[in-house]
């Protein structure tokens, strides 16, 4: 039985949203993403994009964390195929229906991992439009890195920690329909 090819990702906006968040009027940065095929990590900006799309369509499940509300419906706008056809996994879905409201990365990051982040989307946002791509980059890839070293734990733990005003808490998660199911051996979509 082949192993799930699962890419963890994250983007990058070009500007901030003031109020509630619409992915229709948001321009894309970069992306970033770990493919657990080749447990490399790579970043795209938006004339990039088409050297991602193959990993995509090869893809059993795309990770992310706030990624069915942000990341894959921005992410959907340049993408030639539907991403919606791939089996998506957003943590912080599984963190709201097991806890019942919505906690930061960091917070997660910091409880789980014992490491925040090392900016924020604001930052980022500051960052690109100052030319500061590099920076941008590297810090998109390693809210990556975070992200999947918290689905690995909670995959393995059946939770993750958060901080709540100083004090580490736990969130039970219910992993099990994670990493089962078939494999993606077609595209999605698109013909790669």
């Amino acid at each position: 039985m082949r192993m799930m090819r699962n890419i963890t990702l994250d983007i990058e906006t070009t500007s901030a949203a003031p109020g509630r968040i619409d992915p229709n009027t948001m321009e894309l940065a970069i992306v970033c993403i770990h493919d657990s095929k080749t447990d490399s990590y790579d970043s795209f900006t938006k004339e990039e994009l088409p050297r991602l799309w193959a990993t995509l369509e090869h893809a059993d499940a795309l990770i992310g964390y706030n990624s069915d509300h942000f990341d894959i419906p921005i992410l959907n706008k340049y993408y030639p195929g539907d991403l919606a056809r791939i089996k998506s996994i957003d943590l912080l879905a599984s963190i709201r229906d097991s806890l019942g409201r919505r906690l930061k990365l960091d917070s997660v990051a910091e409880a789980t991992l014992g490491r925040k982040k090392i900016g924020s989307g604001l930052d980022s946002v500051t960052w690109w439009n100052e030319g500061l791509i590099d920076k941008v980059r590297e810090y998109c890839i390693e809210d990556v890195r975070i992200t999947k070293e918290v689905y690995e734990y909670a995959l393995k733990n059946g939770s993750v920690k958060y901080m709540d005003f100083g004090e580490k808490k736990i969130v039970p998660i219910d992993t099990s329909a994670w990493e089962n199911g078939d494999t993606s051996a077609l595209n999605h979509t698109l013909p790669f």
